[in-house]
């Protein structure tokens, strides 16, 4: 029986890119349901590929195969990986971080390196640059057809030695919710942060309470003020900012009708730290 195989990448729609990845795969089985997790990875991002599998992953069956090429390192000495999660999804992607944040979230069971010698496209050539077809796209699609199997994709590795980002824990720290801007959402420009709302809710914050935010770049503070702490957007009026909580059960922060991002040129990653204060127990 056929698994589903899932694309991600930074090459956009604008060439052939995908469509080729697509080809490979329904080359391989012309049966395979293939889909795409997103090809707008912002070039060289590793982080926000990691973070977007993360996103999306747990919503698919298991034993779904995801392909993310996001690699600035292709053609190196980096490992190829395929990752089995403790959700029993399959992962093949590079050995740059992609991996992080489902590593710390929901958990590597095995790893192994994927042989990129016996795992190549036939008659792909002499080109070492397009392993997300040439190498990804056709392993992934052979695995997701049962062509192969997980353990002959190459020899098993310690998840505990692959490349991990680093990453800022969220914690309640003398009132305070302490953690970092995880990821954007993109179109509308609202902010997801890594604080769980299991552990916003240790503060005692209701909804339609006022609660002090503060965002730093670093040790740059780009950001501070109050805001309301709402269900949705329409809690605020249009224009003005709420404290959410997101599709993913984490805190968000977004402007009713505008791009937060925007507006206060906003980023993500570890160094992008945020505080959020009760303002009752001032």
């Amino acid at each position: 029986m056929n698994r589903m195989l899932v694309l991600q990448s930074d090459f956009g729609l604008s060439d052939g890119a995908v469509s080729a990845m697509y080809g490979v795969a329904l080359s391989v089985n012309p049966d395979l349901k293939v889909s795409n997790l997103t090809h707008d990875i912002p070039p060289y991002n590793v982080w926000e590929a990691s973070y977007r599998l993360l996103q999306t992953i747990s919503y698919w069956p298991e034993g779904t195969v995801f392909v993310s090429v996001v690699d600035p390192g292709v053609g190196s000495k980096r490992k190829s990986l395929i990752a089995k999660l403790n959700s029993n999804h399959l992962i093949i992607t590079p050995d740059n971080g992609t991996l992080t944040h489902l590593s710390r979230l929901i958990g590597l069971k095995e790893v192994r390196e994927l042989d990129e010698v016996r795992n190549r496209l036939p008659h792909s050539g002499e080109s070492y640059t397009f392993h997300g077809r040439d190498i990804y796209a056709y392993t992934g699609a052979r695995l997701a057809s049962g062509e192969i199997t997980f353990e002959e994709v190459g020899e098993s590795l310690d998840p505990d030695l692959i490349t991990q980002l680093p990453i800022q824990e969220a914690r309640v720290e003398e009132q305070q919710a302490l953690g970092s801007i995880d990821i954007l959402d993109v179109r509308f420009g609202n902010i997801w942060t890594n604080i769980h709302r299991s552990l916003f809710t240790q503060l005692g914050i209701q909804y339609g309470d006022i609660i002090d935010v503060a965002i730093e770049d670093g040790t740059r503070q780009v950001y501070k003020n109050t805001m309301t702490f709402g269900r949705s957007f329409a809690d605020t009026s249009v224009g003005k900012t709420v404290l959410y909580v997101n599709s993913i059960d984490h805190m968000a922060i977004g402007i009713n009708q505008g791009s937060f991002a925007k507006a206060y040129e906003i980023g993500t990653g570890h160094n992008w730290k945020i505080a959020i204060v009760p303002t009752f127990g001032k």
